[in-house]
């Protein structure tokens, strides 16, 4: 175990410059996500492809495409993680494997406005994917490096509201204006978000590249190979040995499920009951405005009231979201579609945005920082990459299970009501755990 220099010291209410520059990094991707991933990018490159096969006479399958792509880059980022974090511990290393990362996301997303090709789209997509998801675990796991365990709910809640407005709301909002009025199918539009994501990410990237630096580390070794994969054994042996870290885990890999099944499935689902797609549209931007406030009330909570009952209320609202969206689709297939219902479930499914906006960055924002509290942070990499593990493996239960419920029953309703196991089982394993998970923490932070 081996330490740099002393950090800055961080016991004023005050941001350090390098916690500043820490938050500033979610500011920086969060367009990624909110462009590439979810909004923006999926249109145009089902254009592209209906484009394509049009011109071919063949069917080119963009959803299919699209989903394998998603899978293969999340895949290879799930089974690196570990190891690649056992690499970065090591002195020297988190800051470049960083780096590179970085670079490979911008620039295989910037590739990808310069192409109409479909084929080097979706290859542009899944490299710049992987980059994404990459930097993403190094930026969780310099939470240690950045700032003391008394301030991390508080400095990543941070980073989590930045991000919702950085990534969020401004890039999204600029973009959406451009395709407005260029043209919602104008190539051309579609290829200066791109651009527009790629800058916006790189630029706010340079506080984190410049100021943020590896203070917790083990020290190399000769041979680098085998010296990490030997601490990746030791690790994952020490995770299931020490109960606290091994709870939490379990617990967070079910909510977590939650949580991401209803972002991906939210506008579908909406959809399918034949709801207003602009009134959607609308309800989920309220859902990253509302989450800025709700992201920084959490971090301050959860160092009055404490992270475990924060997440443990995070929770029950999920639940009840899962509920909301139960009765919303329960009221349209009862009464057969009818305008009267519809209208209803358009107001439920704002209520259903707004709680959403309430505890989404929340809940993302303490468990990172609550894990962080457990883990020995010279070894902060090994661990955050098998929490990442945990998080990426956890996305196949949740849909699984509403598409196995949907069928069985014939209703979409009984699906979402499904969700609610997930939840259940992470608030009872964090319930009846959170006396060993409470001196868990105290013992790590005074080993600290």
């Amino acid at each position: 175990m081996a330490k740099a220099k002393t950090a800055e010291q961080v016991n004023g209410k005050k941001f350090t410059k390098t916690e500043k520059s820490w938050i500033m990094y979610d500011w920086a991707n969060s367009v990624y996500a909110t462009n590439m991933l979810a909004a923006i990018f999926p249109l145009y490159f089902g254009e592209v492809c209906r484009a394509a096969s049009a011109a071919s006479g063949t069917n080119i399958n963009n959803l299919t495409l699209w989903s394998y792509g998603t899978s293969i880059s999340t895949f290879v980022v799930a089974v690196l993680a570990p190891i690649l974090g056992a690499l970065a511990d090591h002195k020297g290393n988190k800051k470049k494997l960083f780096t590179v990362f970085l670079v490979l996301g911008v620039v295989f997303t910037l590739s990808s406005a310069f192409t109409a090709d479909y084929r080097f789209m979706l290859v542009g997509y899944v490299i710049s994917h992987i980059g994404f998801s990459g930097s993403c675990l190094f930026y969780d796991s310099f939470l240690t490096d950045v700032t003391t365990p008394e301030r991390m709910d508080r400095v990543s809640s941070w980073g989590y509201a930045m991000g919702y407005i950085g990534g969020s709301t401004i890039p999204f909002l600029i973009s959406i204006v451009i395709l407005v009025k260029m043209g919602m199918t104008n190539p051309l539009a579609h290829q200066i978000v791109i651009i527009l994501t790629s800058v916006w990410w790189l630029i706010f990237s340079i506080p984190m590249l410049k100021n943020v630096h590896q203070v917790h580390y083990v020290e190399s070794e000769k041979n680098l190979v085998r010296s990490s994969l030997t601490n990746l054994w030791k690790t994952a042996k020490e995770i299931v040995k020490k109960k606290h870290i091994f709870l939490f885990v379990v617990a967070y890999f079910f909510y977590i499920d939650g949580v991401g099944t209803i972002i991906s499935i939210s506008t579908s689902y909406g959809s399918k009951l034949g709801l207003d797609t602009t009134g959607m549209i609308l309800a989920l931007l309220v859902t990253q405005i509302v989450a800025v406030p709700f992201s920084i009330l959490f971090g301050k909570l959860a160092e009055k009231i404490g992270s475990i009952r924060i997440l443990l209320a995070a929770i029950a609202i999920y639940f009840c979201i899962c509920v909301v969206g139960f009765f919303m689709g329960f009221n349209i297939e009862q009464s057969g579609g009818s305008q009267e219902a519809l209208a209803l479930s358009q107001i439920l499914f704002w209520a259903m945005a707004f709680l959403v906006g309430t505890v989404q960055g929340g809940i993302q924002a303490i468990s990172r920082s609550y894990f962080g509290k457990l883990i020995p942070a010279e070894r902060s990499n090994e661990y955050f990459g098998f929490f990442d593990i945990f998080g990426k493996f956890a996305a196949v239960i949740g849909p699984m299970l509403v598409g196995i419920f949907s069928q069985l029953t014939g209703r979409d309703s009984i699906g979402i009501i499904s969700l609610c196991i997930l939840f259940l089982l992470g608030f009872f394993i964090l319930l009846c755990g959170r006396k060993t998970l409470a001196q868990g923490a105290a013992a790590a932070a005074k080993e600290e």
